[in-house]
């Protein structure tokens, strides 16, 4: 009988499995797969490569390359991903929070008012995850989150992810579509990263994307404004005086025509900022 796979025999076959369908930084994502199933971290993996692997572990890594190979999006196979410090529990039924999306939670901190005595509220509209909702409540104690989806079964992914942080008791999560419903609540901040995309774009998108995130929280109309086009009608009548709406769009020539659609509904200081990639792609206004 041969000698028993090591985990860097493992990590070895995984990674030339997954550059054979081609798929990008395959080492990467082989260490991540085979870390994630054994409950480590990748540098931790790294460190213990000469031990033996059992048959189960090899089972559970070959169908988790099967799937990433079918070009399944790593964040879906581990069922989580990370978004500024906080790890999220992700479904089929919500999108994989972007690293671009942190920037956005960055910017409306720095719009926001300060802590004080009062505590202030902020909307997250179309939640998903609830990886904003999270953010926001983790990082401003003084910050009440209310957090909507017009999925049912995405909301309830952002209500588990806020109960498993403890954050429950500040971020109340509701089924609706944008903020049809909602009252005049006088909320200091409305922050979105909607459904943005062309749609005539999205079966162009890398199959991670286009066949294993829900076309919900991709497909934004005809020239992808149709939902950023009611959020800046709606968003007013929620927003107390120098409230701030800030969101996410696809960037540039789409992120100038979101900031003129705010003028045009009389927000104020309206403003656009680049991510990190320098590319414009989030816009602000105060009510």
């Amino acid at each position: 009988m041969g000698a028993a796979a090591t985990l860097r025999d493992e990590l070895d076959a995984a990674t030339a499995a997954l550059e054979a369908a081609g798929v990008p930084q395959a080492r990467v994502d082989a260490e991540w797969l085979l870390a994630g199933l054994m409950g480590l971290g990748r540098a931790r993996l790294r460190m213990d490569l000469g031990r033996e692997v059992p048959a189960a572990l090899a089972q559970r890594l070959a169908d988790a390359v099967t799937r990433r190979a079918r070009r399944e999006p790593l964040q879906r196979i581990l069922g989580w991903e990370e978004f500024r410090g906080l790890r999220l529990r992700l479904t089929d039924a919500v999108l994989v929070p972007r690293p671009e999306t942190e920037s956005l939670v960055e910017w409306a901190f720095e719009l926001l008012p300060p802590p004080s005595h009062r505590q202030l509220l902020a909307i997250d509209l179309g939640t998903g995850s609830g990886c904003i909702a999270c953010a926001l409540a983790a990082e401003r104690p003084d910050l009440d989150v209310l957090a909507l989806d017009v999925c049912p079964v995405a909301a309830a992914v952002a209500r588990e992810n806020a109960r498993a942080l403890g954050l429950a008791p500040r971020i109340r999560v509701a089924v609706t579509d944008l903020l049809h419903g909602v009252g005049h609540l006088g909320a200091d901040l409305i922050v979105s990263n909607p459904p943005y995309l062309p749609t005539g774009l999205v079966p162009e998108l890398l199959p991670e994307v286009q066949s294993h995130e829900p076309s919900l929280a991709l497909d934004g109309g005809v020239d992808g404004l149709a939902l950023i086009r009611r959020i800046a009608v709606q968003a007013r009548r929620v927003l107390r005086p120098s409230g701030v709406l800030v969101f996410e769009t696809a960037g540039d020539v789409q992120a100038s025509t979101a900031a003129t659609l705010l003028r045009a509904e009389d927000f104020a200081a309206v403003q656009v900022r680049d991510d990190l990639a320098g590319i414009t792609r989030f816009v602000a206004g105060r009510a």
